[in-house]
C-alpha cells in the first residue's frame, strides 16, 4: 500500500481572475453594467409584440434584445459565480454566507425587471419568429436559444405571478443554504478522530473493514443528529415545488427538469425501465459475486465499495494524476489535452481538502467571457483520479463551446455530462492497461462499481425522489417516513446480497442534489449510458470519431440530444439504446464472474 497522499501541497484556486475580494469595486461595476443592459432591455417592453407585422424590424429587435439580455446575464453570473466559488471553500465563515445571500438577492431584483422579455417573446407565434430570422439572418444565430425559451411556453404565468416567484426566490434558496451549511458543519466521531463529511465518505472505501464500519456508524450518528434540519429543508423545498408546479400545470414533479434538460419524459422513463430491468443481472449479481469473493453470504452496506485488493491499495500523488489525465485526453485528440493542461498551469483548480470546504466536485463555467474553475477534494484514491478526469472533461467542454457566447454555450445536463464521463472512461482504460495482472480483478471491480454508482445508484436516487415527492403531496413527511422510502428504493437496487444495517436509513441526508436540484440525478445515468454508446463508436474508428466528438462539444446547447447524437448513428429515444448500455455493464459482470 502506498503512503497516504500529502494534501498540504495540493493546489488551491486563485479567484483574482474574477475579483480580488468581497470589496473589489469591479463587483459593483459588473453589477452596474448588468443593470444598465437590463434597463436598456426594459425600455423595449411591448415593442417585440408590436413589431410582429414587420419581420425585418422584428429580426433586428430580437438580435439586439437577446444581445442585451446576454450582457446582463454575463455581469450577474460573473458576480454570482465568484460568491458561490469563494463560499464553497469557506462554509464555516458567516461573512461569505451573508455575501452570497445578499448578492443572490440583488441579482434577483435586477433580473426581475426583465422578466417581461421571455414572456413577451413567447407571445409571438413560431412562424413569426422564423420569418424574422429569414428577414434578418444575423438574428438566426439565436434560434436554438429561442427554442429552449419556448419549451416553457405552456407553463408560464402572468407577469405579476412570475415577478412574485422571482422576488421570493432568495427566501426559497435559504432552505438550500440551510441544507448545505448543515452538511458543511457535520462532523462524525470515528474512534478518536473527528472527520468531516468528505473525509468520512472517503473512509467508507478504506481497505480495513474495522475502519469502514466505524466510519459508517459515525456517519449514521452524525446524520441522525442532523435529520430534523435536513428533513425540514427537504419537506419545505418539496412543498414550494408543489405549489409552483401546480400553478404552472406541470404534469409531474420531474417535468420542469425534463424541460430544462430538453429531454422527453418517455425517454427518461425508457432509461429508468431499462436500468431497473437490469438490476438482477447487473447490480444484484455483482454484489452476490463480491460477497462470495470476500467469503460472505451477504455484505454489510459499508462493504459495498470495499476494495478487493486490500493488501495493495494504491494511491496516486497529484503529479501522477495529472499525467494520466493529460495522456488519456491526448490519446483522444491533442486539443483536449492542451485545453485541460491550462487548468494545471493556472490556479484554476481547488483540490486541497480543508475545514470549511464543502464536499463534492464540480467544474463551474462562470460565463463564456471567463474560464471555468474546477473544485474537488483530492485524497489520492483511484476514484479521485477519475473524479479529476470527470471534472476536467466538463472544463474542456465548457471551454470549447465558449465562442458561442454564454446563452448558446449553456448545455442541458444530459449532454453536459457527456465529456466528463467520457474523460473518466479514458483514464480508467489507461489505469487498467497499466495494471499488473494481480490488480486487474480489483480494477475491474472498481469499474463495475463506478458504473453501478453512476447508473444504478442514480436511478435509485431518481426513484427515491419520485416516491418522496409523491408522498409529500399528502402532507409533510416525518424523518422516519423519508427513511422508509430510502430503504425501499435502495434495497431494490442493491439486491439481497447487501444488508442495509441499522443507521443506513439516515443516509439520504447527505445527498445534496435532493435539495439543490430536484430530479437532477438521472442525468448522470443518462450521460453514462450515452457515453457507453459513444465509446463503442470510437472503438470502431478512432480517427473519424475525434472531429465528430469535438464538434458535439463545441456545439454547446445549440443542439438537442437527438440532434447531437445523430451523426454517430445513435437514437436515444429508443429503449434499446439504453438497454444496450446496460448489456455492456452486464458483460463486465460476466468478466468479473469468470475471474471469480
Amino acid at each position: 500500500m502506498n503512503a497516504p497522499v500529502k494534501t498540504d501541497s495540493l493546489p488551491e484556486w486563485q479567484l483574482s481572475d474574477l475579483y480580488e475580494g468581497r470589496d473589489d469595486p469591479k463587483i459593483e461595476a459588473d453589477l452596474a453594467a448588468a443593470k444598465a443592459a437590463n434597463d436598456e432591455l426594459v425600455k423595449l417592453k411591448g415593442r417585440f409584440v408590436g413589431m410582429r407585422g414587420d419581420p425585418l424590424r422584428l429580426g433586428e429587435l430580437l438580435d439586439h434584445g437577446i444581445g442585451l439580455y446576454e450582457r446582463a446575464v454575463n455581469g450577474l453570473w460573473a458576480a454570482g459565480a465568484y460568491a458561490g466559488l469563494a463560499s464553497s471553500v469557506a462554509k464555516d465563515d458567516p461573512a461569505w454566507a451573508k455575501f452570497e445571500g445578499d448578492l443572490r438577492t440583488r441579482s434577483s431584483q435586477i433580473g426581475a425587471e426583465s422578466l417581461f422579455f421571455t414572456l413577451e417573446l413567447n407571445q409571438l407565434e413560431d412562424n413569426e419568429i422564423e420569418m424574422a430570422f429569414k428577414a434578418y439572418p444575423p438574428a438566426a444565430r439565436w434560434r436554438s436559444w429561442m427554442r429552449r425559451v419556448r419549451l416553457s411556453r405552456p407553463h408560464e404565468l402572468s407577469p405579476d405571478l412570475e415577478r412574485l416567484l422571482i422576488d421570493r426566490s432568495p427566501a426559497v434558496a435559504n432552505w438550500i443554504r440551510l441544507f448545505d451549511e448543515t452538511l458543511a458543519r457535520l462532523s462524525a466521531k470515528v474512534g478518536k478522530e473527528t472527520l468531516s463529511l468528505p473525509e468520512v465518505l472517503n473512509r467508507l472505501s478504506d481497505p480495513d473493514v474495522t475502519r469502514r464500519k466505524a466510519a459508517a456508524h459515525g456517519l449514521a450518528k452524525a446524520l441522525e443528529d442532523r435529520t430534523p434540519e435536513l428533513a425540514l429543508a427537504m419537506n419545505t423545498l418539496a412543498f414550494e415545488k408543489q405549489v409552483e408546479d401546480r400553478w404552472r400545470k406541470y404534469p409531474s414533479p420531474a417535468a420542469s427538469r425534463h424541460i430544462a434538460n430538453e429531454v422527453d419524459a418517455d425517454a427518461v422513463e425508457a432509461l429508468e425501465a431499462a436500468v431497473v430491468e437490469a438490476y438482477p443481472a447487473v447490480s444484484h449479481r455483482y454484489y452476490a459475486l463480491k460477497a462470495k469473493l470476500m467469503g460472505r453470504k451477504t455484505l454489510d452496506y459499508w462493504d459495498r465499495n470495499a476494495p478487493l485488493d486490500t493488501g495493495a491499495q494504491r494511491t496516486y500523488d497529484w503529479g501522477q494524476a495529472k499525467g494520466m489525465v493529460l495522456e488519456s485526453f491526448s490519446d483522444l485528440a491533442p486539443k483536449f489535452a492542451d485545453t485541460a493542461r491550462a487548468f494545471f498551469d493556472q490556479p484554476w483548480i481547488d483540490a486541497r481538502p480543508r475545514p470549511g470546504k464543502q464536499s463534492g466536485a464540480f467544474s463551474h463555467p462562470v460565463t463564456a467571457e471567463r474560464h471555468p474553475y474546477v473544485f474537488m477534494n483530492y485524497m489520492g484514491e483511484r476514484r479521485d483520479v477519475l473524479t479529476l478526469a470527470h471534472e476536467l472533461g466538463h472544463a474542456v467542454h465548457q471551454t470549447l463551446c465558449q465562442p458561442l457566447g454564454t446563452l448558446l454555450a449553456d448545455t442541458p445536463l444530459t449532454l453536459a455530462e457527456t465529456a466528463s464521463i467520457f474523460g473518466e472512461g479514458l483514464v480508467f482504460e489507461r489505469l487498467l492497461a497499466g495494471a499488473p495482472k494481480d490488480e486487474r480483478l480489483g480494477l475491474l471491480a472498481g469499474q463495475i462499481e463506478d458504473g453501478l454508482n453512476t447508473v444504478v445508484r442514480q436511478i435509485a436516487f431518481h426513484r427515491f425522489e419520485s416516491r418522496f415527492h409523491a408522498a409529500r403531496v399528502e402532507g409533510e413527511l416525518a424523518p422516519e417516513q423519508i427513511s422508509a422510502i430510502w430503504l425501499e428504493t435502495m434495497g431494490e437496487s442493491l439486491g439481497p446480497a447487501i444488508k442495509l444495517n441499522q443507521g443506513y436509513e439516515h443516509y439520504w441526508g447527505y445527498v445534496s442534489h435532493f435539495a439543490h436540484a430536484p430530479f437532477y440525478v438521472y442525468a448522470y445515468a443518462f450521460g453514462d449510458l450515452l457515453v457507453r454508446g459513444l465509446m463503442e463508436k470510437r472503438r470502431e474508428d478512432p480517427a473519424a470519431f475525434a472531429p465528430l466528438y469535438e464538434d458535439l462539444l463545441a456545439a454547446g446547447g445549440t443542439r438537442t440530444y437527438v440532434e447531437a447524437l445523430r451523426p454517430f448513428g445513435l437514437n436515444p429515444r429508443e429503449k434499446a439504446f439504453w438497454a444496450a448500455g446496460m448489456t455492456q455493464m452486464e458483460r463486465l459482470v460476466d468478466a468479473f464472474e469468470a475471474l471469480v
